[in-house]
């Protein structure tokens, strides 16, 4: 079948890597520009339009689609390139960038999305994060027929993950980026053989992932030990939970609840080998891996080699 596929991070980079090796003819990849990045804030290609260089695909990247936006020039160039490209579908993993009408109306069998939750929870920007904040115990993959609405087409196929104890976005990522790269090969070859079954998203159960913000990494120790411990690993590996000892802002990856504490939110408890456990607003928690500001993550006990920390001292219970 001839393919556009519209994708950025590694989560669709995984997903157009499939359709490739598929023996699909990818006529197109349209992804974001160039970010800035690492230290020295280079210019910085995303994971698709890497992958497109490598394998000689076209390349195109707009800042917008919107032919009465802010970047008219750059949806021009992007619509002459789609039109050219005759693709019977367009692939959307993860793109960063709404679909304007022309681009839903320009395939023949239009435009499908791999969608990194079971629709219609976790319509949205970040439903593998949301999902674990949550405490989920499950998520998946949608295969989604695109409308002008935010994640509110109709579905093509689902299929369901469990969401395990220890998951983090960083794990969970990587076995839904692989589930869709299958789920969207499987979903091309039923449209080019008896055809795909539409499935209108339920009415009920709607919930919205926002965007992460980097804000969010503050934890608040007067939260529930069990919450807290999932947006550990929700915000693994962006942006990370933040808690400030002293004056020194460390990010904790990794922890476990323990009953009980009988000391003030944000009041260490213990700290030894096993971790260091702080008391939250219920319950304790454990952190078993942190990472000082420039530092490598590390377990507990090689942590506390290099920066002590003793039972009594606090750290900042609250964001504000």
């Amino acid at each position: 079948m001839n393919v556009a596929f519209a994708g950025t991070p590694e989560f669709a980079q995984v997903a157009l890597a499939r359709l490739h090796a598929s023996g699909h003819d990818i006529s197109l990849v349209l992804t974001q520009p160039d970010r800035p990045a690492g230290r020295g804030m280079k210019l910085h290609p995303s994971p698709v339009k890497a992958f497109a260089l490598e394998h000689g695909i076209p390349l195109s990247q707009p800042r917008s689609l919107r032919l009465d936006g802010k970047f008219p020039e750059d949806a021009a160039t992007a619509r002459a390139a789609l039109e050219a490209a005759k693709p019977e579908v367009l692939v959307v993993a993860a793109y960063g960038l709404i679909l304007p009408p022309w681009v839903l109306e320009l395939p023949r069998l239009g435009c499908l999305n791999i969608h990194a939750s079971l629709l219609p929870r976790w319509r949205g920007a970040a439903p593998i994060h949301r999902a674990i904040e949550a405490g989920d115990a499950h998520t998946g993959i949608t295969i989604m027929q695109m409308d002008a609405g935010l994640d509110t087409g109709d579905m093509l196929l689902v299929e369901t993950v469990s969401i395990g104890a220890r998951d983090s976005t960083a794990s969970l990522h990587d076995v839904l980026a692989t589930l869709g790269g299958r789920l969207i090969v499987d979903a091309l070859s039923r449209a080019a053989g008896e055809g795909l079954q539409r499935s209108p998203q339920p009415a009920e159960g709607i919930t919205y992932a926002h965007k992460i913000d980097k804000a969010e990494a503050a934890i608040d120790w007067r939260q529930i030990a069990s919450t807290i411990e999932r947006r550990l690993r929700a915000f693994d590996p962006f942006p990370g939970a933040t808690g400030v000892l002293g004056t020194e802002a460390i990010k904790c990856w990794r922890g476990e609840v323990v009953p009980g504490h009988g000391g003030v939110p944000g009041q260490v408890l213990a700290a030894d080998d096993a971790g260091i456990t702080v008391a939250c607003g219920e319950g304790g928690l454990r952190l078993t891996e942190l990472q000082r500001a420039g530092g490598k993550r590390l377990p507990a006990a090689q942590f506390l080699q290099g920066r002590p920390v003793a039972a009594g001292m606090v750290f900042a219970p609250h964001a504000d």
